[in-house]
């Protein structure tokens, strides 16, 4: 009796990480998809804004954020299967680019699980202490601001280290160091658009939704990538 492989190990790793990227993307859409139509508060936002959303929508900021831990799960499978598919590229020419990014997309996951760590935290504590609201809501623009580095990061390695190894197209790369741009300069400035609701968060938007085409976009390069065969061992032969 012969048995069927299933679809996720009869697929090379690269092209799982590939559908992963389409996961993740899709789930980190639905997120916000959840609650920025409620009115979730800008960064920045006045106190009593947030304090009168977590009042009454923590259960929809619960239902959110019920969506972010399969999406850091299928993050870190993206970013690993980049490395797998980039890596033999890399080593001969001895760069390590796909590892930047690689550490980018973990460090965005561990950033952001702070975030939503803190979003809960306002939606449970609010109607009890609206005091500790100010303090958890001023760490929370500032966490989620300066994610962004770590974006730019997984965005600048697995672009440059994409295009090098051929598996991505020149616009794709230049996509994405734009976008990586534009999340820098928000998290460099930081202060500035925590500080003052305005133009300056618009730079970590576009470069936010700049990202979720990147990342759908990479995943399609990922799920078309033909893996290299490694070579045949060698055997030694005795004269």
């Amino acid at each position: 009796m012969i048995r069927q492989k299933a679809w996720w190990t009869a697929m090379s790793f690269p092209r799982l990480a590939g559908v992963a990227a389409f996961g993740f993307a899709f789930l980190i859409v639905m997120g916000n998809v959840v609650v920025a139509p409620a009115g979730l508060p800008r960064t920045g936002a006045d106190i009593a804004e947030v304090t009168s959303f977590f009042g009454t929508e923590g259960g929809l900021v619960g239902v959110g954020s019920a969506l972010t831990p399969a999406a850091w799960a299928l993050a870190t499978l993206f970013g690993a299967g980049a490395v797998a598919a980039l890596r033999q590229s890399e080593s001969a020419r001895g760069e390590a680019w796909s590892l930047v990014g690689f550490a980018g997309v973990v460090l965005q996951n561990a950033a952001f699980a702070g975030v939503i760590a803190i979003r809960l935290a306002i939606a449970s504590t609010t109607s009890q202490d609206t005091s500790a609201t100010l303090g958890l809501w001023a760490l929370h623009d500032a966490l989620f601001t300066l994610n962004g580095t770590f974006l730019a990061l997984a965005l600048v390695g697995l672009s440059i280290g994409g295009r090098r190894a051929g598996l991505i197209r020149p616009w794709h790369r230049t996509w994405g160091l734009l976008s990586a741009a534009l999340l820098f300069t928000s998290a460099t400035l930081a202060p500035l658009v925590i500080d003052h609701t305005g133009p300056l968060g618009l730079l970590g938007l576009f470069g936010w939704l700049m990202w979720v085409v990147w990342l759908a976009a990479y995943g399609t390069a990922l799920i078309r990538h033909a893996p290299v065969p490694s070579p045949a061992p060698r055997h030694a032969t005795v004269g």
